[in-house]
C-alpha cells in the first residue's frame, strides 16, 4: 500500500478554475512536506520572507510549487509557470529576452538598459539576465512566486514579483534518482542525482540533466525540422555544518544550450499594395503608389489576409537597388540592372497557413550558455541572532540568429555575366554572374535574402549580508544590506544581400569584385566608401556598414540597505514594516548604427550623410542614478473562526521601484545631410503602490485549502516600448489596475484531489495617456497621408495631402515623383527637402522650383512622426482579464502501488499585445489540457506517461511590431505543439 506521505507529495497544485467567485487569492500551497492523513492538504514550508515559513502564515501572495507538483503538472521551466499560478502571463519577446507578466506587470521594456520587472531569483539571489525561458529544471526543491512589488525584501526590479527557484542542497542521508524519458519529435530526455555524506559534517550533492529533441517547425525549402531542442544541466554543490552554529554551502549550476531553437515565430503581415487614390487624384503609377505603402497594413493577426507577406516593393533599399547601373546585353539590346528597378521579392509569395511550417532560407542557430555559482554561509550568534551571508557570481552568453523575414523571396537577381558597357567592352562589374550574387555574410543566391543576429555577453556580481532574530517577547526584525555590479554587452544585427549590394556597387568603386573585398577603403579617394565587412556570419568582425548593428554595453551599480520589524501585538495580531533605501546608478555607453553610412576622404558622406567608413565610435557615457525608498506595512490577524481550521487575514500596503534607462542612440548622421526628428534619449524609472487584502483558510479538518487576495496598483511610469528609427524608444505610461485571485485545494478523500486558481484582472492606462502608432501614423486624419521616407531616413512620416496631390498630378517623370514624396519625410535638399543651412553647391532643384510649394516638415504634427494616439482608458499589453486552472486527479492503491490520473485544464482570456488596443493588437482567448498517467510503487520506481497540449493548439501568445523600414510586419509567438513521452525512474 502506498504511503500517504508518497500519495501526499505526488498530488499535485494545478491552477486555473472554472469560473468560482468574485474573490481571487494568494497563492496557494503546494505541499513539500508531507500530510499525516490522506485526507489533508499538506502544508510547504517557504522563504517569501527570506525566513522559513508555513505558507499558510505568510501574509503574501505567494504561489510555492514543490518538485513533486512540477512534475505533475508537467511544468518543466520557467515558461509554463503561467499554469499554476494565478493572473500570470508568460511569452518570448523577440530579442534575447522574455516577458513574465504577474497583474499585468512585465517587461515590455526591450531595450538593453531596461531591467525585468519580474526579478528571478536563484535560491535568494536576484539573477538580472538568465535562462528562465530556455532552462529546464533540475532538482529542485521548490519554485515561490510571489506577486506584487516586494519593496523591502527583494527590492529593486520587483514591481511585478519574484520568481524564486530554490534547488535541493546536500543533505546528511544517501540518496540517488535516475530518469529516462522518450517521447514524440524524437525526444530524449535524462535525469540524475545523488547525494553523499562524504564525512559527518560534509555532504555533497551532483545533478544533471539532458533533453534531445527534432523540430517542432518545418522548413520546406531547407527540408528540415527546426525549432529544436539540444540542451544539458550540471550542478554540483557541496554543504558542511560543523556546529550547530555555522552552515555553509557553495553550488556552481551550469546550463548549456547548442541547437536550431527558433527565437521567435512565423511574421505574419496583411499586404500593403499602396493606395488608389489620394484625395481626388487617382494613382496610377505603381512606383508612385509603393511610395505611398506601408508595407503592411494593421489588419487582425488571425485574418487569412495576415498571411500575406509585405510590399518589398515599398522598402527603400528595393528602390536604391533598382537603380544601380548595369550593361547591355548583345544579343537583345536591352540594358539589364542587376535587379530590376521596381520589383517586389514578395510578389504573389504565400506564407503557409500553419504557424509551425516555414518557407525560408536561412534555419535558425540558437547557443545559450549560463553559470551561476553561490555561496552561502549562516552563523547562529548569541540572543537568538542568526547572521546570514550570500555571495552569487554569474555569468550568460547568448547567440541567436535566424531567417530575419521567415519569408522565401522570389529569384530577382539578373545573370550580368554576358553583359557589355557603352564601348561595347565587357561590363567590368560582373557582380551577378550565373545569376547569383554573394554576400560575405550570407552566401550566394538568387534571391533577396536576409537573417539577423541577436547576442549578448553578461556577467554579475551579487553580496547580501542579513541580521535577523528569533526572540519570543514579540518583537524581532530582520536587517541588511546588498550590492549588486552587472554589466552586460547586447548587439542586436540584421543582414541583407541587398544591403551589402548597395554598399559595394552604389558608393563603393574600389572593392574588387567576385566577393574579394579589400581591408579597407583608399583614404586618397574622392569618392565615398562604405565599408563591406569580408568575414562570415560564423566569425563576424562586426564592423561593416553592409548590415545594420545596435551596440549597447550598459554597467549597474547597486547598492541597498534595508529593514523589516514584526510585532505581535497580541497572540493573533501582527504587524510587519519594512523601509529600504536603493541607490542605482547606470552608466550607458551609447553606439549609434552606421547602416549605409560612408565617408570620402574629408570624414564626411554627401551621399550618405556618414562621417565614418568603417567600424562603429561610442559617445560619450551617459550616467544615470537613482535614489528610491520602498517597502511595505503589513497587518495580519489570525481569528479562531467556528467554520475554518485555521485562518489568516491580513492587509497590506508596499511601493515598488525599477529603474529607468536610456535609449539606443540612432544613427551617427551628419544633420546638414539628413535631419532627424529628436526623440526622448532616456525614459523614467517605474514606481507602483499597491494596496493588498487576503485570506488563507484552512477548513474541513485539513481537507480544503481556500485563498483569496484582492488588489489595487497604482502605477506611475510603467515602460513600454516600440521600434521607431531603427531603436527600440522606451515610453512611460501612468496606469493603474485592480484584480481579483482564488486559489483552492480540496481533498475529500487519498483518491481524489482538485486544484484550482482563478484570476481577475483589470488593468488601465492614465488620462492623458498617448503615443504614436507607427501602424496608423494618420490616425483617420484625411488631410495628411504615409509617406515613404528616403533611405536614410528609417521612419515614415505623414505629409499634407495637397503637398502628395501636386506630386502624383505633376507632369514631371516617374522617379522625380518618388523621390519628391520621399523627400517631404525630412531628410536634405540633397533630395530636394527644406534645409535651414541650403546651400546652392549641393542641389538637386528644391521642391518649390519643381511642384510650385515650399514645405517644412517640421511643421507637421510631431514633426510628421504622426499624430498621437489617444490611449487613455485602454488595457496595458498582455494583461488577460480573466486566467483559470482546474486540475483534477484520481488514485488507485493496488497492493503496493499507486496509480494516479491526472487531467489539467488551462484557460487565458483575450488580451493585447500593445497599448494602442486596435483590432491588430488583439490576443484571442486560448485553452491548453494537459492529462498524465503514473504508476508509483513503494520501492521508488515510477513509471509516466503524458500528453501536453492535448489538442494541439497553436495560439497567439504575443507579437512584435518590426520596424518602419522592414514594412512593418509583425514577429508573432506561440506554444510547443502536442507533445507526449513516458518515462521511467528510480529512487535509492
Amino acid at each position: 500500500m502506498a504511503s500517504a506521505a508518497r500519495n501526499c507529495a505526488r498530488l499535485t497544485v494545478t491552477a486555473s478554475a472554472v469560473a468560482l467567485l468574485a474573490a481571487a487569492g494568494p497563492a496557494l500551497a503546494q505541499e513539500a512536506a508531507p500530510s499525516q492523513d490522506a485526507t489533508t492538504v499538506g502544508d510547504i514550508i517557504v522563504t517569501a520572507q527570506k525566513r522559513e515559513q508555513s505558507i499558510q502564515d505568510v501574509p503574501i501572495a505567494v504561489t510555492a510549487l514543490s518538485a513533486e507538483n512540477l512534475d505533475a503538472l508537467k511544468i518543466e521551466g520557467g515558461a509554463e509557470l503561467m499554469r499554476a499560478v494565478p493572473n500570470v502571463s508568460f511569452s518570448k519577446s523577440n530579442f534575447s529576452m522574455y516577458n513574465f507578466s504577474i497583474r499585468g506587470i512585465g517587461t515590455k521594456a526591450v531595450s538593453a538598459a531596461s531591467d525585468p520587472a519580474v526579478a528571478v531569483s536563484f535560491n535568494n539571489s536576484p539573477l538580472i539576465r538568465n535562462r528562465l525561458f530556455e532552462q529546464e529544471y533540475l532538482d529542485v526543491n521548490r519554485v515561490e512566486v510571489l506577486r506584487g512589488p516586494q519593496g523591502t525584501l527583494y527590492g529593486r526590479n520587483a514591481t511585478g514579483g519574484v520568481v524564486n527557484m530554490i534547488p535541493n542542497l546536500p543533505g546528511p542521508d544517501f540518496e540517488a534518482m535516475l530518469k529516462a524519458e522518450a517521447g514524440n519529435y524524437s525526444s530524449m530526455r535524462g535525469q540524475m542525482m545523488v547525494n553523499l555524506p562524504v564525512a559527518d559534517t560534509f555532504w555533497v550533492r551532483a545533478a544533471a540533466s539532458l533533453t534531445k529533441r527534432d523540430g517542432f517547425d518545418y522548413n520546406s525549402h531547407t527540408d528540415r525540422r527546426v525549432n529544436d531542442r539540444d540542451l544539458w544541466s550540471t550542478r554540483l554543490s557541496a554543504a558542511w555544518e560543523p556546529s550547530d552554529n555555522f552552515r555553509a554551502n557553495l553550488a556552481w549550476e551550469h546550463f548549456e544550450e547548442d541547437d536550431r531553437r527558433a527565437r521567435t515565430g512565423k511574421m505574419l503581415c496583411t499586404r500593403d499594395p499602396g493606395p488608389t487614390k489620394v484625395g481626388n487624384t487617382v494613382v496610377t503609377s505603381k512606383a508612385l503608389r509603393d511610395r505611398l505603402s506601408q508595407g503592411c497594413l494593421p489588419g487582425s493577426l488571425y485574418s487569412d489576409a495576415a498571411y500575406s507577406a509585405p510590399n518589398a516593393a515599398s522598402l527603400a533599399y528595393m528602390f536604391v537597388a533598382g537603380g544601380i547601373s548595369g550593361g547591355t546585353d548583345p544579343v537583345s539590346g536591352r540594358y539589364v540592372n542587376p535587379i530590376d528597378f521596381g520589383v517586389d521579392p514578395y510578389e504573389g509569395v504565400e506564407n503557409p497557413r500553419n504557424l509551425r511550417e516555414f518557407s525560408m532560407s536561412y534555419d535558425p542557430v540558437f547557443r545559450a550558455k549560463n553559470d551561476v555559482v553561490q555561496l552561502n554561509v549562516e552563523f547562529d550568534l548569541p540572543n537568538n541572532l542568526k547572521f546570514v551571508s550570500q555571495t552569487t557570481y554569474s555569468k550568460d552568453d547568448y547567440y541567436s540568429s535566424q531567417d530575419y523575414a521567415r519569408y522565401l523571396s522570389n529569384p530577382i537577381v539578373n545573370d550580368m555575366g554576358s553583359l557589355i558597357d557603352v564601348f561595347g567592352e565587357p561590363f567590368e562589374q560582373d557582380m551577378t554572374s550565373g545569376g547569383l550574387y554573394y554576400d560575405p555574410q550570407l552566401g550566394r543566391s538568387n534571391r533577396m535574402i536576409s537573417a539577423d543576429l541577436s547576442q549578448s555577453d553578461n556577467k554579475q556580481i551579487y553580496q547580501e549580508f542579513r541580521l535577523a532574530s528569533d526572540w519570543s517577547n514579540g518583537v524581532n526584525f530582520s536587517v541588511g544590506a546588498n550590492y549588486l555590479n552587472f554589466k552586460t554587452q547586447d548587439d542586436y544585427y540584421v543582414f541583407n544581400n541587398i544591403f551589402t549590394m548597395i554598399a559595394e556597387y552604389w558608393y563603393n568603386s574600389d572593392i574588387s569584385r567576385f566577393g574579394l573585398f579589400k581591408a579597407d577603403c583608399d583614404d586618397t579617394q574622392w569618392k565615398e566608401c562604405v565599408y563591406v565587412d569580408p568575414t562570415s556570419l560564423n566569425d563576424l568582425d562586426g564592423d561593416g556598414h553592409n548590415y545594420f548593428r545596435s551596440l549597447n554595453k550598459v554597467k549597474v551599480e547597486s547598492m541597498a540597505v534595508f529593514g523589516e520589524f514584526y510585532w505581535d501585538v497580541s497572540s493573533d495580531v501582527r504587524l510587519t514594516a519594512g523601509l529600504r533605501y536603493t541607490d542605482d546608478t547606470k552608466v550607458t555607453t551609447p553606439y549609434p548604427s552606421e547602416l549605409l553610412l560612408g565617408a570620402d576622404d574629408k570624414g564626411e558622406g554627401a551621399a550618405t550623410g556618414g562621417y565614418r567608413r568603417r567600424g562603429f565610435s561610442a559617445l560619450p557615457d551617459v550616467k544615470q542614478n537613482w535614489q528610491a525608498v520602498t517597502g511595505r506595512l503589513v497587518a495580519d490577524w489570525k481569528p479562531k473562526l467556528s467554520f475554518t481550521d485555521d485562518t489568516l487575514i491580513y492587509a497590506s500596503y508596499a511601493r515598488g521601484y525599477k529603474g529607468g534607462g536610456t535609449n539606443p542612440p540612432r544613427m551617427n548622421i551628419n544633420p546638414v545631410v539628413v535631419q532627424y526628428q529628436p526623440l526622448e534619449s532616456q525614459f523614467d524609472p517605474e514606481y507602483v503602490n499597491a494596496f493588498e487584502i487576503g485570506s488563507k483558510n484552512t477548513l474541513m479538518d485539513g481537507g480544503l485549502r481556500l485563498n483569496a487576495t484582492a488588489f489595487y496598483y497604482d502605477y506611475k511610469d510603467y515602460q513600454v516600448s516600440q521600434i521607431t528609427d531603427r531603436i527600440s524608444l522606451n515610453e512611460n505610461f501612468d496606469a493603474r489596475s485592480w484584480g481579483l485571485e482564488l486559489e483552492t485545494i480540496f481533498q475529500p478523500n487519498r483518491n481524489f484531489r482538485v486544484d484550482a486558481n482563478l484570476g481577475y484582472l483589470n488593468t488601465r492606462l492614465g488620462d492623458g495617456s498617448q503615443s504614436i502608432d507607427v501602424m496608423n501614423r494618420a490616425q483617420g486624419n484625411e488631410d495628411w497621408v504615409v509617406v515613404r521616407p528616403w533611405l536614410q531616413v528609417p521612419s515614415n512620416c505623414i505629409a499634407p495631402r495637397e503637398h502628395v496631390e501636386a506630386i502624383l498630378n505633376s507632369w514631371l517623370p516617374e522617379n522625380f515623383g518618388v523621390q519628391a514624396l520621399s523627400a517631404l519625410c525630412g531628410g536634405s535638399v540633397r533630395t530636394g527637402t527644406f534645409d535651414p543651412n541650403f546651400s546652392p553647391e549641393y542641389g538637386p532643384i528644391p521642391l518649390y522650383m519643381l511642384y510650385g510649394f515650399t514645405y517644412d516638415y517640421r511643421t507637421a504634427p510631431n514633426g510628421g512622426r504622426g499624430f498621437y494616439a489617444d490611449i487613455s482608458g485602454n488595457e496595458l499589453p498582455n494583461s488577460p482579464n480573466w486566467t483559470a486552472n482546474i486540475g483534477m486527479q484520481y488514485s488507485w492503491f493496488p497492493a503496493s502501488f499507486e496509480v494516479t490520473l491526472r487531467l489539467d485544464h488551462y484557460f487565458q482570456s483575450s488580451s493585447y499585445a500593445r497599448v494602442y488596443n486596435t483590432e491588430y493588437d488583439r490576443l484571442k482567448a486560448w485553452d491548453n489540457t494537459n492529462v498524465s498517467l503514473g504508476i508509483y510503487s513503494d520501492d521508488g520506481l515510477a513509471i509516466q506517461a503524458y500528453v501536453k497540449n492535448v489538442f494541439d493548439k497553436s495560439p497567439l501568445t504575443d507579437a512584435f511590431t518590426n520596424s518602419d523600414d522592414t514594412g512593418l510586419p509583425a514577429n508573432v509567438f506561440t506554444l510547443d505543439p502536442r507533445l507526449y513521452a513516458i518515462s521511467v525512474s528510480k529512487k535509492f
